[in-house]
């Protein structure tokens, strides 16, 4: 690596991190904290909460009156809102220097895409999940987690690794999260589609729920993965650091899948409520994990390097 030039624009470096050199304008910059994420992350599950309340209300008073055709219409609807109200409200909260609406929406696109024409030939085409997840819950846990899980998170770390991590956008520890979470908002909008589709609509109380769930769940891990990403874009870390991220993304999404199952049955009665409010715990302890990890880091790093020019190891 060449120690004179930034390694993110290449200018003259006058400061280091983990042994990465950095121009003064973009070492700032990798040791900010943007709160404006934060607000938007935790108003986020906020609003869904309000929108599942909201449609479940509605959906018990029209949804016996509607068609099979405009249930599914519906359901296409509700399908994307969940994404849509998350990125809206990401861009109201965040206004000091928000990330490019084009990258943004550029990743949470393309995680969509990859998850339909690769994710899902992977899952039902190669694995056949759907042949043997069902046989007991000790095959439905080993799917969750091996299959499903690592598909799932190794999309949304490819995603962000083979295209916005490589620009000077991503000159932030935060962005790693922010771009992670979009991601893992493309793959939920296409696992919900995906959904609706194959369902037919369903009922919309439970259709919802499902598609919040989804939407929770998939941002909460993503970020995960963009936390690991944006240590390692900035930190001279490990060669095991960006794997083990992804494995725990992925074992936590496996156990977050298998656990829904679980808690959402008992018996013959099956009640979606109870897995929307495990979902909604998981996303703020998992988004208060990442705030708590990223204060750290960033202390860690002001502590260590409290004069320009001196290097560090994270």
């Amino acid at each position: 690596m060449d120690t004179t030039s930034c390694c993110v624009c290449g200018k003259p470096s006058t400061r280091t991190l983990g042994r990465r050199p950095f121009c003064d304008e973009h070492y700032e910059r990798a040791i900010r904290e943007n709160r404006g994420f934060w607000r938007a992350g935790l108003g986020s599950i906020a609003l869904l909460i309000v929108f599942t309340a909201v449609v479940a209300a509605i959906g018990s008073v029209v949804s016996p009156t509607l068609s099979d055709s405009a249930l599914l219409v519906v359901g296409l609807i509700l399908a994307l809102v969940p994404s849509v109200l998350w990125l809206w409200f990401f861009y109201r909260q965040d206004r000091l220097e928000p990330e490019p609406r084009g990258y943004v929406i550029g990743v949470f696109l393309l995680a969509m895409l990859v998850t339909d024409a690769v994710g899902r030939r992977l899952l039902l085409d190669v694995f056949r999940v759907q042949e043997w997840m069902v046989f007991n819950p000790t095959s439905a846990l080993v799917g969750s987690i091996l299959v499903i899980g690592f598909t799932l998170e190794a999309i949304k770390y490819a995603v962000v690794r083979f295209t916005v991590y490589t620009t000077l956008e991503f000159d932030e520890r935060m962005d790693g999260i922010v771009y992670g979470t979009a991601a893992g908002l493309g793959v939920a909008t296409m696992l919900n589609l995906r959904f609706v589709l194959e369902s037919g609509g369903g009922h919309l109380t439970p259709g919802v729920i499902h598609i919040v769930v989804e939407t929770l769940a998939q941002a909460s891990f993503g970020g995960i993965v963009g936390y690991f990403l944006g240590e390692a874009k900035f930190v001279d870390d490990p060669f095991w650091w960006l794997p083990a991220g992804v494995t725990l993304a992925a074992v936590l999404n496996g156990l977050f899948l298998w656990l829904i199952g679980e808690i959402n049955a008992t018996g013959i009665e099956v009640s979606p409520w109870r897995g929307l409010i495990f979902a909604i715990v998981v996303a703020a302890l998992t988004f208060a994990a990442l705030l708590w990890l990223i204060r750290r880091a960033l202390a860690q790093t002001i502590s260590s390097q409290p004069v320009a020019g001196v290097s560090q190891d994270n």
